[in-house]
């Protein structure tokens, strides 16, 4: 179904710190439906770009549009998880109703369905900072997902947690963007960018190296540094 978000564009994105260019002259459009993972060796610039994306960095340089909107104009109909997840020293169930007051007011069950949804639902009152890394990455996309966004960012959402959890985040991502959300996914993981991508970004050195479907970057990859990559070198 089509998203009003798309095309997503970002023209001669440039983003400096000191002498050293972090993102060079970006120029992307992401127009495919389903999930876009952004890949690259570290230091490549990833996460950044999708902080520019959300709006939590602004560019020295380029322009950034979401379909007919500018980043600003679009942030109420984004959300983000990030690798760390940022949650308020209260329950399970008053961080969602933090994030959604008038779901919390109106149909206070959606609180209790979408805990329900990440396998929460017996710690609604339990402290979310006393929750297991998973379960607490678990809540934040739940709490992502309330408004259901039409743009969905994940950085490194699913490092460094137990298998369940990160199957049962990637079934809930699969289904959102089946649903019409565009979700693009910055992962380090070549396992996860196979059972999740429909789309490759390879990012090095702060521009894009490559853009392809899936299949294609997998069995082809394009550019030296795309198969070197793959292949498991260290790149610098």
């Amino acid at each position: 179904m089509p998203n009003s978000l798309t095309p997503i564009r970002m023209n001669d994105l440039r983003l400096v710190k000191g002498e050293r260019a972090l993102l060079d002259g970006v120029n992307l459009t992401i127009d495919h439906p389903g999930v876009t993972v952004i890949m690259g060796p570290n230091g490549a610039g990833k996460s950044l770009l999708l902080r520019c994306l959300h709006g939590l960095i602004s560019p020295d340089r380029g322009r950034i549009t979401l379909g007919p909107l500018t980043v600003s104009g679009s942030r109420s109909r984004q959300a983000m998880v990030f690798q760390q997840p940022v949650l308020l020293r209260r329950t399970a169930l008053q961080n969602l109703a933090f994030a959604a007051p008038e779901l919390a007011k109106k149909t206070p069950q959606r609180l209790f369905e979408a805990l329900a949804s990440v396998n929460l639902g017996d710690r609604a009152d339990q402290p979310a900072r006393m929750l297991s890394g998973g379960e607490q990455q678990r809540l934040a996309l739940a709490r992502a997902l309330l408004s259901k966004p039409d743009l969905l960012l994940l950085d490194e959402a699913t490092a460094s947690l137990d298998p369940a959890s990160v199957l049962l985040i990637e079934s809930l991502v699969k289904a959102q963007s089946a649903q019409g959300t565009k979700v693009i996914l910055v992962s380090h993981d070549q396992s996860q960018a196979r059972r999740m991508a429909d789309e490759i970004v390879f990012i090095s050195n702060g521009r894009v190296a490559e853009q392809s479907p899936a299949e294609q970057f997998f069995s082809a990859p394009q550019t030296p540094v795309a198969q070197a990559y793959l292949a498991g070198e260290i790149l610098f």
